[in-house]
């Protein structure tokens, strides 16, 4: 259960079959941790699309993605977008995809709403579907905005070392390269079709949630489709909520999910932020006895010294302070950080003394 801003909760891992704007009015306020929706695209499409060989192309032709205006279409995303903020916590984001067909719009209406846009993300499609009338470029993209719920909000959930784990310790960008929803992922009917027309892959949802989610958050997807967006949150021991107006589509939804086997809660832990890990002052580090006060604290080249003092100072040749002032001092400059700075001798050999800090993070369940 999630707990919601007024103490009222919301029932987690469910699917709600009817139309998302109700449904999630229904909803109580603040209860969701993140939303994912991948909204119809108004593509307006006119005609068939067919290959060089005269075969159809299998487009989106559903009537789901069908507007009679842009006026109209704009009026149903600020009211699924006005819905969707109202359910967001405080500390809530969304994250919506869409094509080059609609999500300018998306975008202006999230901002006349009060949401706040962190980044757009461009998913490059490493295996994209060829522009067959050869009149355009091939569309090889799709873009997502990731916006938090309010232009002054202070704390959101972004697991910025866990995506730099995922790139091989490189910052992560904002332009993903991952393949189009194929192959075994590909969901068909009985007659060998596709159970959706636009099936995301679950490589994408597993990196949207990994990085602004954490375990037992509740995601929300008002256009739940096949259930990407269930069926990774399983995986990855977050709870979800899917709103789905076609039938068709939560059967389809409901065994894909049925079918997933959750990760275990220890595999389920990423790289933590520091940012994100508790705050723990020089001083403690002398309170628990692991420098002593006296103790001399060097650089790693020794060219400077300072010795500790029982409040958790430090004191050198002609000033007293932080760690980090007296780091800054003897160097001559305005800021240093003091945790990489300087160092304390074991066993011969000069360590940094953020060593002590991970080591009392590691006792608190913070390592």
């Amino acid at each position: 259960m999630a707990r919601t801003g007024n103490g009222t909760a919301a029932t987690a891992e469910k699917i709600i079959q009817g139309n998302c704007i109700e449904a999630m009015n229904a909803l109580p306020a603040n209860s969701v941790d993140l939303i994912f929706a991948d909204p119809p695209y108004n593509l307006q499409l006119g005609g068939d699309l067919t290959r060089p060989d005269q075969s159809k192309v299998d487009a989106v032709t559903d009537e789901w993605d069908k507007f009679e205006s842009f006026e109209s279409y704009d009026r149903f995303t600020r009211e699924w977008l006005a819905a969707a903020r109202r359910v967001l916590k405080p500390t809530g984001a969304i994250w919506v995809i869409g094509s080059y067909h609609n999500i300018f719009r998306v975008g202006a209406s999230l901002q006349d709403l009060g949401y706040w846009i962190m980044n757009d993300v461009v998913w490059r499609k490493s295996n994209p579907m060829p522009n067959f009338r050869g009149t355009r470029f091939t569309n090889a993209h799709e873009t997502l905005i990731w916006a938090v719920r309010d232009a002054d909000q202070k704390k959101y959930t972004f697991n910025y070392d866990a995506m730099k784990a995922l790139n091989e310790d490189l910052q992560m960008r904002s332009d993903w390269l991952i393949p189009i929803c194929n192959g075994g992922e590909r969901l068909k009917d009985k007659d060998g079709n596709k159970a959706h027309a636009t099936q995301k892959p679950e490589a994408l949802l597993h990196r949207v949630l990994l990085a602004t989610t954490n375990p037992g958050d509740v995601v929300l997807d008002p256009f739940f489709g096949s259930g990407t967006t269930g069926a990774v949150a399983k995986k990855l021991g977050r709870k979800f909520i899917g709103i789905e107006r076609e039938a068709k589509y939560i059967k389809v939804a409901r065994e894909r999910i049925r079918q997933v086997q959750p990760s275990s809660p220890e595999d389920l832990k990423v790289t933590q932020s520091k940012k994100a890990a508790p705050r723990i002052p020089f001083g403690t580090i002398v309170e628990r006895g692991l420098l002593e006060p006296g103790t001399k604290l060097y650089d790693p080249q020794r060219r400077h010294a300072a010795r500790v003092r029982a409040d958790g100072s430090l004191v050198c040749a002609d000033a007293t302070g932080s760690i980090h002032k007296i780091g800054a001092h003897v160097q001559g400059l305005e800021a240093c950080n003091g945790w990489t700075y300087w160092h304390f001798k074991t066993d011969g050999k000069l360590k940094p003394i953020d060593m002590l800090r991970q080591k009392l993070r590691a006792e608190m369940g913070e390592g």
